[in-house]
């Protein structure tokens, strides 16, 4: 299989279907949900990390499950998100030309909880680039999927760009209020620019929700590697706009650390970008 990768620069809107790789990656992650993740979910106790947020059993099963299948795929460094920081930066380092970057469940107190928004992310990263990026949800089944080049995939149908309202005025906007400035928070809570607000607590989701036009406008204030490795990449190849509060270009932030600004309309982007910019 490792042979077969070569993300070749096709055009996103052409009629080539999913790579094998993608394929092989999504079967594999699918595997992890049923056996590892699924008949752990609501029955297992939880502890909380030095960074306050929570680790399950099945967030330890799931994430050696996809380094031993990831690894059988494509024999590179795997980075996950349960790993120590002092290891992740160490993975980081050596897999300075390919590693695999996953995410064994995010949304983890919501799969604690019983809240069925929750997700495995995998991304293959070449070069400090995310090529391949899965995004599975295996509570509703979904599997979003991208290829650097050749577009973005919602089990295994190319994505076609969907828009809902035609300004921002009428968006259904997700923000994660508790990581922007207080004062951009209190603006957005006192007078939104948007129709409606969500936040359900699983980043890469989040992302592979506003590529299918679920979400007009996304803002998160702060998210890891492991948060947008795959899910930028899929709302990137379904033809979305991303940048960050303090960046035109969201590749170019600290990779451990990024803030989002995005949209999948063009329009809808650029109106939401410049009322941030304007009250932040």
């Amino acid at each position: 299989m490792s042979s077969e990768i070569k993300t070749e620069n096709h055009n996103g809107s052409g009629n080539q279907g999913m790579g094998a790789m993608l394929k092989a990656i999504s079967a594999a992650m699918k595997l992890v949900a049923e056996h590892d993740i699924m008949p752990r979910y609501m029955r297992v106790g939880h502890q909380h990390k030095e960074d306050g947020s929570l680790c399950t059993e099945a967030d330890l099963a799931a994430q050696e499950s996809l380094i031993k299948r990831l690894q059988a795929i494509h024999h590179v460094p795997v980075l996950g998100e349960e790993m120590s920081a002092a290891q992740q930066e160490a993975i980081w380092g050596d897999g300075k030309q390919e590693l695999w970057c996953i995410d064994p469940i995010d949304g983890t107190s919501n799969f604690v909880h019983g809240l069925p928004y929750f997700a495995i992310s995998v991304a293959l990263i070449r070069e400090g680039k995310s090529v391949l990026g899965v995004v599975y949800d295996p509570v509703a089944k979904e599997c979003f999927a991208a290829e650097r080049g050749r577009g973005a995939f919602l089990d295994g149908v190319r994505m076609q760009k969907r828009s809902v309202c035609k300004a921002l005025s009428g968006a259904l906007a997700n923000v994660d209020l508790k990581r922007l400035s207080r004062k951009l928070a209190a603006e957005i809570g006192g007078n939104p620019p948007y129709a409606s607000q969500r936040n359900f607590g699983a980043s890469t989701l989040d992302w592979c929700y506003t590529a299918a036009g679920r979400y007009d406008v996304y803002l998160h204030g702060g998210q890891k590697l492991w948060d947008y490795a795959a899910g930028s990449l899929v709302l990137s190849e379904a033809g979305g706009h991303i940048c960050s509060l303090d960046q035109e270009k969201f590749a170019s932030g600290d990779v451990w650390q990024r803030s989002v600004i995005a949209a999948l309309d063009g329009n809808i982007f650029e109106a939401w970008k410049a009322w941030i910019r304007a009250h932040q």
